[in-house]
C-alpha cells in the first residue's frame, strides 16, 4: 500500500513495508520513536517539491476544498503508471473521492490511516532526505499566512495602515493651518487691524492680504474674485482711515510668504481628504456610509486597524475616544459617557440632546456589524450599510416626531370596524362606537353633519337597552326626589305643631290664675259683709 503525505514543501508518496503494523494502532507510535525505526515501517518512493509559494498556495487551497491539483495529479500519474494495483492511503475522504473519480485509484481513509499520518509527521525530516526542520518550519509559516490571506480575500487595496496615517496627518494639518492663520491675523493686524473684523473667513483673509499687500494699495486693488461688492467697499473705506502702524517692505514680504504657505497647506489638505475618502470607500464602504469618512477613519486609527475594530463590541465602539471620561466616571462613581468619537457622526449630531445617547447606542451597534462585514466579509457591497442607515433615519424620525415614515411597503394595519362594517373607500368617524349614556358634556355635532345609520344590529340593540335603562333610572330618581320632598314637608309641620303647643299651655295657665284671683276677691267681700 502507498501513503500520500502532504507537507509545506511538497507532496510525498511513501510505501508501507509492513501492513500488519496497521492492525496494532495503539502501539504504532512505538515504531516511530526514531528515524531508523520509522524507515523500517515506511519508505519514501516519490517526492514532488513545490516550485514557489504561489504553487504551494494553489495546492493548499485545492486540498482544503477536497480537489485534485495539477502537481498532485502529475505525481500520481507518474507513480501509478508502474504500479496500478496498489491502494492509496489519504488523510481526507473528499480528496480520496476526487482521486478515485479522475484517476481510478482505490483510496483508503480510516482511523489507522490517520494515526499513521501522525507518526510520519513526527519523523518527516528524517524520512525525506534534504529536508531540514528550519526550512520546513519557515515553509509552513509562510504557507499558513498565505492561506489565511486567501481565506480573508486579502488585497493591497485593503491595507488600513494608509488610512491611519492619512487621518493623523489630516489632523496635524488642521492644527498647523489654525496656528498659521492666527499668526497671520495677529501679524498683519498691527498694520491693518480693521480688516480682521470685516473679513471673518480665513481663506478670504489670506487671499486679500496676498492681493492687497500694504493698506495703501487697497484702493487700486481688485477684490472681485475674493469678496463681494459690499465687503470690498468696506475694506477700501477702512483702509483709508485705518489706525494701524506703518510697516516696511521687508515685513510685508515675510507676511506674504506666510500667506502662501497657508494656501499651499490648504490645497494639500483638500488633496489628502480626497485620497482618504477614496481609501475609506475601498477599505470600509459600509462604515463610511454609516458614520462618514472622517469618523470612520478616526475609529480605525483609534483601534489600530480595521481587524481590531471588528473585534470590539458595540459598547466599546460607542465610547471609543472617551476613555478618560469613562475612567473618571468609574473612579468618582458618576454616570459614564454616552458617546465618544461617534458624537461627530451626522446621525448623532442631527438628533436632539435628549436622544443623542439612544442614537449613539444604535449607531454603535450597526457600526460594529458594518466593521465585521467590511473586515471579514467576502463581498464588498454597500447594501448592508445603506439598509442600516435608512433604518436609523426612520428611528430618528420616530424619536423626534413620535412616528415613523414608511419608505415603501403595504399598509398592514386596517380600521378596527372593517371586519364588521366592511371596507370603505373613505373612512369616516363612527359615532355608534361611542358610549350611549347621556351626559351634559357630550359634544354637539354641527348643523350640516349627518350621521350615518349604524349597520350593526347589535349596536342598535345596545342603544335600545341603554335608553331603557336610562329611562328607568330617571323614574327612580324622580320617585326618590318626591319622597324626599314629602318627608321634608311632614317634618316642617311637626315642628310647627310643637311650637304651638307650649303657647297654648301658657294661655291656659293665665286663665286659671285669673279665675282663682276672682274667687279670692269674692270670698273677701263675703267675709267683710259678714263682719258688719
Amino acid at each position: 500500500m502507498l501513503v500520500l503525505f502532504e507537507t509545506a514543501a511538497g507532496f510525498a508518496i511513501f510505501k508501507l513495508l509492513d501492513e500488519k503494523k496497521l492492525q496494532q494502532v495503539d502501539n504504532l507510535f512505538e515504531n516511530f520513536t526514531s528515524t531508523e525505526k520509522a524507515s523500517k515501517v515506511v519508505q519514501l518512493q516519490e517526492f514532488k517539491k513545490f516550485a514557489d509559494s504561489a504553487d504551494a498556495l494553489e495546492a493548499g487551497v485545492a486540498l482544503n476544498e477536497g480537489k485534485l491539483c495539477k502537481p498532485l495529479k502529475k505525481l500520481l500519474k507518474k507513480v501509478y503508471s508502474e504500479e496500478v494495483q496498489e491502494q492509496l492511503m489519504v488523510w481526507d475522504a473528499k480528496l480520496g473521492n476526487s482521486i478515485k473519480d479522475k484517476l481510478g485509484v482505490q483510496c483508503v481513509t480510516n482511523n489507522s490511516v490517520a494515526e499513521l499520518m501522525r507518526c510520519i509527521k513526527s519523523q518527516v525530516e528524517g524520512l525525506i532526505p534534504g529536508l531540514q526542520s528550519k526550512e520546513l518550519a519557515a515553509m509552513s509559516l509562510g504557507l499558513g499566512h498565505n492561506l489565511a490571506r486567501y481565506k480573508l480575500k486579502f488585497s493591497p487595496d485593503k491595507v488600513d495602515t494608509m488610512v491611519v496615517q492619512a487621518i493623523s496627518l489630516l489632523d496635524d494639518i488642521d492644527k498647523e493651518l489654525n496656528n498659521y492663520t492666527m499668526r497671520t491675523r495677529e501679524w498683519y493686524g498691527w498694520h491693518f487691524p480693521e480688516l480682521g473684523k470685516i473679513i471673518t473667513d480665513n481663506a478670504a483673509y489670506i487671499s486679500t492680504v496676498l492681493t492687497m499687500g500694504t493698506r495703501e494699495k487697497a484702493v487700486a486693488s481688485d477684490f472681485s474674485a475674493i469678496l463681494s461688492e459690499e465687503m470690498e467697499e468696506k475694506v477700501k473705506e477702512a483702509a483709508e482711515v485705518s489706525m494701524g502702524t506703518e510697516i516696511s517692505e521687508e515685513d510685508i514680504i515675510n507676511i506674504k510668504c506666510l500667506c502662501e504657505q497657508v494656501q499651499e497647506l490648504t490645497e494639500y489638505r483638500e488633496q489628502l481628504y480626497t485620497y482618504l475618502k477614496n481609501r475609506m470607500a475601498a477599505i470600509a464602504p459600509n462604515v463610511t456610509i454609516l458614520v462618514g469618512e472622517l469618523v470612520g477613519a478616526r475609529l480605525i486609527a483609534h483601534a489600530g486597524s480595521l481587524i481590531n475594530l471588528a473585534k470590539h463590541p458595540a459598547s466599546t465602539i460607542q465610547i471609543l475616544g472617551a476613555e478618560k471620561a469613562l475612567f473618571r466616571a468609574l473612579k468618582t462613581r458618576h454616570s459614564t459617557p454616552k458617546y465618544g468619537l461617534l458624537y461627530h457622526a451626522q446621525l448623532v449630531s442631527q438628533t436632539s440632546t435628549k436622544n443623542k445617547g439612544k442614537m449613539s447606542r444604535m449607531l454603535a451597534a450597526k457600526a460594529a456589524l458594518a466593521c465585521r462585514y467590511d473586515a471579514l466579509g467576502e463581498e464588498t457591497t454597500t447594501d448592508m450599510g445603506i439598509e442600516n442607515r435608512s433604518k436609523l433615519a426612520s428611528r430618528i424620525a420616530m424619536l423626534e416626531e413620535g412616528h415613523s415614515f414608511k419608505i415603501s411597503g403595504r399598509g398592514k394595519s386596517l380600521a378596527k370596524f372593517a371586519k364588521y362594517q366592511g371596507v370603505r373607500e373613505v373612512q369616516q368617524y363612527h359615532a355608534a362606537a361611542d358610549t350611549t349614556l347621556a351626559s351634559s358634556t357630550k359634544r354637539k355635532f354641527d348643523d350640516g353633519f349627518e350621521e350615518e345609520p349604524a349597520k350593526m344590529i347589535k349596536v342598535e340593540e345596545k342603544q335600545e337597552t341603554a335608553q331603557a335603562s336610562t329611562s328607568t333610572e330617571k323614574k327612580k330618581k324622580k320617585k326618590k326626589k318626591i319622597k324626599q320632598e314629602e318627608g321634608e314637608e311632614a317634618s316642617a309641620e311637626q315642628q310647627v305643631e310643637v311650637k304651638q303647643e307650649p303657647e297654648a299651655n301658657q294661655a291656659e295657665a293665665m286663665d286659671v290664675d285669673q279665675s282663682e284671683k276672682k274667687k279670692k276677691k269674692k270670698k273677701k267681700k263675703k267675709e267683710a259683709e259678714g263682719a258688719e
